[in-house]
């Protein structure tokens, strides 16, 4: 099964508005949706993803029949079809996922993974998987110091790869992994990305929309929530926010 085509554009307001604007017109995808600039891209909770060119900027439309929990584990996929682009560039042994979908570069975050969805026209639900990867330069000024694949390359690469050539790079990896998926549900995703993920069985502080909670990570949930052990002796089962691991507040 190939890959889904690349779009690739000159520039874009932001590659996951675009593939919002197609599902609501009655697309379907499969379609990559790349920039090579975009000039309003968002992050988690309406952050700025800054678009400077060189750096890619990419957006999977596709239509799934899954029911929405089961169809957010695409975000665990997003993050493994990154991994793999940047092993091919970086040695491998810098490149790491941190819960739930952040891949970092010798532990400085270089990616950033936003998922939406709605009710397709057609039935089922659109997903615009958003994914931003710093080839060429990380952001300045971000809360946690940010890295590009350009300072982290291994002995056999010179330079970063061309967006062009990182998109369809990353819509081959990414096929792949939605393969295994479709054909051998989400354990085997899971387990490929835990093995990625370091810092699962120690202490960690997870900033939620309203508090802050610190306790000891024991692993993930069938479903990919982080088990968080509290000082009470209590479990809390987080699926979504920031969470600094090896730490305490």
């Amino acid at each position: 099964m190939a890959a889904a085509p690349v779009l690739l554009l000159d520039q874009i307001d932001s590659t996951n508005a675009e593939a919002r604007r197609r599902a609501e017109a009655g697309e379907t995808g499969p379609l990559w949706i790349a920039a090579r600039r975009q000039t309003a891209g968002r992050g988690r909770r309406g952050r700025a993803w800054e678009g400077d060119t060189g750096n890619l900027f990419s957006t999977l439309l596709t239509t799934t029949r899954k029911p929405p929990a089961e169809a957010a584990q695409v975000t665990f996929i997003a993050a493994l079809a990154v991994a793999d682009l940047l092993d091919r560039y970086a040695p491998p042994s810098v490149v790491t996922i941190k819960w739930p979908n952040d891949v970092m570069l010798a532990g400085q975050k270089a990616c950033g993974i936003l998922v939406e969805s709605g009710a397709h026209a057609g039935g089922g639900l659109w997903l615009a998987v958003g994914i931003g990867v710093n080839l060429a330069e990380a952001p300045q000024g971000t809360e946690r110091p940010a890295a590009a694949l350009s300072q982290h390359l291994s002995a056999d690469h010179a330079a970063p790869p061309p967006v062009e050539r990182a998109a369809q790079e990353l819509a081959e990896a990414f096929d792949i992994w939605v393969n295994r998926w479709e054909t051998l549900g989400f354990q085997p995703i899971l387990d490929a990305w835990a093995a990625r993920t370091p810092g699962l069985d120690g202490p960690a502080v997870a900033r939620l929309g309203h508090e802050t909670v610190e306790g000891r990570a024991e692993g993930v949930a069938a479903d990919g929530a982080l088990r968080l052990r509290l000082a009470d002796g209590s479990l809390r089962l987080i699926s979504a926010g920031d969470v600094f691991f090896g730490e305490t507040a």
